[in-house]
């Protein structure tokens, strides 16, 4: 079987917002694309010109009508899906302001760290999982 060489892949960057609560953390359910139905951390990409925390500001805003502070690198993790590898610095954040709307997810629930195995996380998103276990 012909497999790509390294340097053939794409690498995508993204953040991540570990949006925690009442102790409770948000997951998402992806409402488009490849992985549509899975759950993740919400986020997104960075672009050229912002810094991981600016990203991460900016998409949970685009995405989820809010506004976070981020407070903590929790973890960056490295994946190599089939077609890309990803990088995902993941933040432990906290709403500031306004009231959660899905606008590109399909779903969201908050989850107890007892309950953070209930739902199907994307491949990457389980490598946090198990960092936040330790944390929290």
């Amino acid at each position: 079987m012909f497999r790509k060489k390294q340097e053939d892949i794409r690498t995508i960057i993204v953040v991540a917002a570990i949006i925690y609560e009442n102790g409770k953390i948000l997951a998402t359910q992806r409402g488009y694309g490849d992985f549509k139905d899975g759950w993740e951390f919400p986020g997104g990409k960075v672009e050229n010109s912002e810094t991981p925390e600016h990203a991460i500001v900016r998409e949970i805003e685009e995405e989820l009508k809010i506004k976070i502070q981020p407070e903590k690198l929790v973890t960056t993790v490295e994946y190599d899906y089939p077609n890309f590898h990803l990088t995902m610095h993941c933040y432990l954040s906290r709403i500031i302001e306004g009231t959660l709307v899905l606008t590109e997810h399909e779903a969201a629930k908050w989850l107890s760290k007892d309950e953070l195995d209930s739902v199907d996380w994307l491949p990457a998103d389980i490598e946090v999982v198990k960092e936040l276990k330790k944390l929290i």
